[in-house]
């Protein structure tokens, strides 16, 4: 079972949703970066349960430790080891998913490949896992401010079912997005999207929708020709994340829409810089970032866990019904906004850190 990303800025994470904690194993960040439990625990705040009354009311503090790695607030060079406990554990509640396969979620794939799975919360392939990958994240971030200043990654919920944002991704800020409990830049979205959310919960369903992100000030340069072009690592990257089903970057999908004519971006100068007068490649072009920004969509199911009674089938393969247990979000999209934003984040710090192992910044 790979829980590996990265080539240089090397991640592992590990852990299962209800068992003693999840974390993460760094390998290649850079010494003598300042970093400290606070700037950690800052960007796991945003994903943890239990901080609105629109997600999972899961009580988790999600309160890191710093294992390794670190020394006076400094990184050493070394592995660094981040763990968070999990501390407010109900697997009675997963009693019944032991003998019956939950719709939509890995219960049966896990069992199909392995022929065990940590049923109780659903292991590794809980949202929980997501906590070492924003922890990595946030020393990425670090690297990225020491390597690039400017660089800037903002992620915001674009739609919740058919209610579309309307966002800038040029204009929006980190402050807009977090000044609303579902994470959107539209102010005029806020309240319907936060009635749907609470609807469908009522109704024992959940929603799904689309989260867009902007990473700002990118240099030109970063990515490569073939196999690791910039789009396709984030790309990758984006679609490990739990409940996605898809993948966008600028005119994405639209573009088909268009002509080669229309579609094109136009370079021109502007003093000694080579810009584009439109960005429908979103910043990326031949695999490698042209300095425009970059912006892309991930789509997110709805949540697969509802509560109410589906068709399943048990483990002994008989036909049968279940119904959801335990503490779930009806939409994950507002906790989905860092998680996407981490995942840019480290795929960006590995791009830079090989930028300058092949060719210098």
């Amino acid at each position: 079972m790979s829980s590996t990303l990265g080539q240089l800025f090397r991640i592992s994470t590990w852990g299962e949703s209800h068992g003693v904690g999840v974390g993460v194993n760094i390998d290649g960040c850079p010494p003598m970066l300042e970093i400290s439990q606070e700037d950690i625990q800052k960007e796991l705040d945003r994903r943890r349960p239990g901080q609105s009354d629109i997600v999972t009311p899961r009580k988790e503090g999600d309160v890191c430790e710093i294992l390794s790695g670190v020394f006076e607030g400094k990184t050493l060079g070394s592995p660094i080891g981040i763990l968070v406990r999990n501390k407010d554990q109900r697997p009675s509640s997963y009693d019944e998913m032991k003998d019956k396969y939950r719709p939509s979620h890995a219960d049966y794939t896990y069992d199909a490949k392995y022929g065990i799975r940590a049923w109780h919360g659903g292991g590794r392939a809980s949202a929980r896992e997501t906590i070492g990958r924003v922890a990595a994240a946030a020393v990425a971030k670090k690297v990225i401010d020491s390597l690039c200043p400017g660089i800037e990654t903002i992620a915001y919920v674009k739609s919740i079912k058919d209610l579309e944002a309307n966002v800038d991704p040029d204009t929006i800020t980190f402050d807009q997005v977090e000044s609303n409990i579902v994470r959107t830049g539209d102010p005029a979205m806020v309240d319907p999207m936060i009635n749907l959310i609470k609807e469908v919960r009522s109704e024992g369903n959940s929603v799904g929708g689309v989260v867009e992100c902007v990473i700002r000030n990118v240099p030109a340069g970063l990515g490569a020709p073939v196999f690791d072009k910039l789009e396709a690592d984030l790309a990758k990257a984006m679609m490990s994340l739990p409940a996605t089903k898809g993948f966008e970057i600028g005119s994405g999908f639209g573009g088909t829409l268009l002509t080669g004519r229309e579609h094109n971006d136009h370079f021109f100068m502007e003093g000694d810089k080579v810009r584009t007068k439109t960005n429908r490649s979103g910043g990326v072009q031949g695999g490698i970032s042209n300095g425009e920004n970059i912006i892309f969509r991930v789509a997110f199911k709805p949540t697969a866990t509802i509560m109410t009674e589906q068709p399943t089938v048990s483990t002994s393969h008989e036909d049968t019904e279940l119904k959801g247990r335990g503490r779930h979000d009806a939409c994950v999209l507002p906790r989905a906004v860092p998680m996407v934003e981490a995942m840019a984040n480290l795929i960006l710090v590995d791009h830079l850190l090989r930028q300058r192992a092949q060719c210098g910044l």
